[in-house]
Parts: C-alpha cells; structure tokens; sequence
C-alpha cells in the first residue's frame, strides 16, 4: 500500500514562495508518476504541476508556469513544489497524487493514491 504525506503549506504574503513536500511510503515510487492538484475554496479540484517516473518531464498548468516548479527526489522518496511569485489566486488546498506508469498526466482520474493534502493561505 501507498502513502502519500504532504507538508510545507502556510500562511504567505503575495509575492513570497513556499515549498511543498510530499513524501511516499512504499516500494514502488521510483516508478510512479507523480502530480499536485489543488482545491481552492467553492471550486472544483484543478492540476497544477506532473512529473514522469523519471524525473526528467515536467508539465504545468498556465497559470502556475513560470512561477511553480516540481522536482522528485527518488532517492528520499519525496517530489516537490516550489512556489515562487504566489498570488492571493494560489489560496487552496493542495493535494499530491502518484500512479503507477511513466506519466506525466494531467487528469486526476490518471492517479492512484492521494495525500490529506496540506493548506496555502496566500495574503494580499
């Protein structure tokens, strides 16, 4: 069984940056395709960022490209994502998600297994 633990969410002004943490359980997540989606308050769950088993692709949603980068650490088991630039918009509650499979994918239905997710409050 998979488990997926998000951390680093918090309160940050406009402007400032946060890193997400999401850490894995489990033997099989060097081949896993891993993503982050985000629920923001009376809205629908969006994606954000996906990352291939492999590390080396990477996909964005427009809103976040440019200022959002995730990053995986197979060694530690843990993919990332940098923040960078936030904007009272990225106030939601963010989720990590991974599937067995190359990836990356952009549709959550694509993910096996979710995290708790871990809450970004963004001041203006």
């Amino acid at each position: 069984q998979v488990q997926l633990t998000e951390s680093g969410g918090g309160l940050v002004q406009a402007g400032g940056s946060l890193r997400l943490s999401c850490v894995a359980s489990g033997r099989f997540f060097t081949r896993f395709a891993m993503a982050w989606f985000r629920r923001a308050p009376a809205k629908e769950r969006e994606f954000v960022a996906a990352i291939n088993w492999s590390g080396e692709e990477t996909v964005y949603a427009d809103p976040v490209k440019g200022r959002f980068t995730m990053s995986r650490d197979s060694g530690t088991d843990k993919v990332y994502l940098q923040m960078n630039s936030l904007k009272s918009e990225d106030t939601a509650v963010y989720y990590c998600a991974g599937s067995r499979g190359s990836g990356p994918w952009i549709v959550d239905t694509d993910y096996e297994y979710w995290g708790q997710g871990t809450e970004v409050t963004v001041s203006s």
